[in-house]
C-alpha cells in the first residue's frame, strides 16, 4: 500500500456530503469523523476518503498522503520534498486532531497540491 488516503476540497460541503454517503453506502463506506465543513469516510474505522470546504483556491486542490512505515521515512520525505522544489506546509510531527499517534509531514507540490507522509504507528 502506498496511499494512506486522498483528500480534496469541494466548493459544496453539504452537497458533497450528501451525494458521498449515499453514493459509498452500498460499498460500506461510511463517515469516520467529520468535522465543521469537513468530512472523512472509510471502511472498518480507517479514514482514507477526506473532503471539505477548506484550503486555498483553486477549488480542485488534491491532497494525496502517502504511507510511511516509520517516522523516520517522514522526516526524510520532507526534507527530500523540499530540496525537489516543495514548499512547507507543515513540518514532521503529531498532528492529534486525527489520532495519538497521527505523524506526519505536508508539502505543496510545484503543481499546487497538497502532499503528505504519515506514518501511524506509535514511537518506541
Amino acid at each position: 500500500m502506498i496511499l494512506d488516503h486522498i483528500g480534496y476540497a469541494v466548493a459544496n460541503f453539504a452537497r458533497a456530503k450528501a451525494f458521498y454517503t449515499k453514493a459509498l453506502e452500498p460499498l460500506g463506506i461510511v463517515v469516520v469523523m467529520e468535522g465543521d465543513a469537513w468530512a472523512m469516510l472509510g471502511k472498518d474505522g480507517k479514514p482514507e476518503f477526506w473532503f471539505g470546504a477548506y484550503g486555498k483556491p483553486p477549488e480542485t486542490r488534491l491532497h494525496l498522503a502517502f504511507a510511511a512505515e516509520n517516522r523516520e521515512q517522514v522526516r526524510a520525505f520532507h526534507a527530500a520534498a523540499l530540496a525537489a522544489g516543495g514548499t512547507d506546509n507543515g513540518a514532521p510531527g503529531i498532528r492529534e486532531q486525527y489520532h495519538k499517534d497521527y505523524y506526519g509531514a505536508f508539502v505543496i507540490d510545484p503543481e499546487g497540491h497538497n502532499i503528505e507522509a504519515v506514518c501511524h504507528k506509535a514511537q518506541r
